[in-house]
């Protein structure tokens, strides 16, 4: 029998896409994702509809809507899916192997995570991300394993990794100041900004999906006066730099 939508979420230009997702052959659940799943979203924000299947998945009807990445294309974590615009509205449409989120998941409940570089992303995507998905979205049809608070062994091990990596980027940044690669100084410094925003919210107990939202999630607001206000051309940065991990390491 056809999984059933649930249109309460969707604007109704989004139901028919919808509709076309629940019922791809290998689709075993729809999930409204991301900003609007949590309430977070602002006028600008796009939809994110998370498809997923298991074994495999014909993505054919899906074609008409526009250019369709087939799983695998963005990558193991991100895997595929497609973007899309429906009216005025933006659509991101995630393809997703729940037996792979479920892998992740359950490492995760052992406190254990590998990390992806991935395009748009300083940091980098930590694989518990699947599982914080699963935990923060919202079901329009069909059924997923639920996923409740961030198991507390992944809040125990996570936040002394990402501090691991913390410092590891601030001293490369040092490193770049000493050769007066300003790039690179400033750019090592950005992503142990986020990787300290990882650390905290690990220590909360908080799921996040991106880094859109990460600095100020974790309390790290401030820290963006910083990298309005970088030294003067021809300075050095290294005091720069210590300011920086001064507001990364405070309490």
């Amino acid at each position: 029998m056809p999984m059933q939508v649930d249109p309460t979420r969707l604007p109704p230009a989004l139901v028919p896409l919808a509709h076309t997702l629940a019922t791809l052959p290998g689709a075993v659940a729809l999930v409204l994702g991301g900003s609007q799943a949590d309430r977070g979203a602002i006028a600008s924000s796009d939809w994110d509809l998370v498809v997923y299947y298991r074994g495999t998945i014909d993505w054919r009807a899906l074609a008409p809507y526009g250019e369709v990445h087939p799983p695998g294309s963005w990558g193991r974590l991100m895997n595929g899916g497609a973007w899309l615009q429906v009216g005025h509205l933006h659509v991101d449409v995630i393809l997703r192997d729940l037996d792979v989120a479920m892998h992740w998941t359950t490492q995760a409940s052992v406190g254990a995570y590998e990390l992806d570089a991935l395009l748009g992303y300083l940091a980098g995507l930590p694989t518990y991300s699947l599982a914080a998905e699963l935990a923060s979205g919202h079901v329009l049809a069909g059924e997923v394993p639920q996923v409740g608070s961030m198991p507390m062994a992944l809040r125990e091990t996570a936040p002394l990794r990402w501090r691991f990596s913390r410092d590891f980027s601030l001293e490369y940044a040092r490193m770049h100041a000493d050769r007066d690669n300003v790039v690179g100084a400033v750019g090592q410094a950005c992503k142990a900004a986020m990787e300290e925003a990882h650390a905290r919210l690990c220590e909360r107990g908080q799921w996040t999906l991106n880094e859109k939202r990460l600095l100020t999630q974790a309390g790290l607001n401030d820290v963006h006066a910083l990298f309005a206000n970088l030294p003067a051309p021809g300075t050095s940065l290294h005091s720069w730099l210590d300011a920086v991990g001064l507001a990364l390491r405070a309490s």
